[in-house]
């Protein structure tokens, strides 16, 4: 007996050791994938376990969805890919910082 571990993969054909590795790196992808799944439930579950308390909150939501949704889409609908993406930038510039200027529109008029 000895106590160094035998290298079976240099014992092996070219064509053997091409299965291996592909046989290893499916193994790999799926157990990443799998990890991907159960975070994104994690997430989700965390997302929607209460009602939004400001409409921030309520968008955040709506926008997590319709990324969902874009990323579920086929390729064959550009159409819709360009609405999902024109109503998350008009999120992201509904949701951005307010200004003194956007907060009381009739005071910079008064000015």
């Amino acid at each position: 007996m000895t106590d160094r571990p035998i290298e079976l993969d240099g014992r092996r054909g070219m064509a053997a050791q091409k299965a291996t590795k592909t046989r290893r790196r499916q193994a790999a992808v799926k157990a990443q994938h799998a990890g991907l799944v159960a975070r994104q439930h994690d997430l989700e579950a965390n997302l929607f376990a209460a009602e939004a308390a400001t409409w921030p909150e309520a968008a955040d939501k709506a926008r997590y969805l319709l990324e969902r949704f874009a990323a579920a889409l086929s390729c064959d609908d550009p159409r819709l890919h360009s609405m999902v993406a024109a109503v998350l930038s008009d999120f992201a510039r509904l949701s951005g910082p307010i200004g003194p200027e956007v907060q009381n529109p009739q005071t910079s008029k008064d000015r």
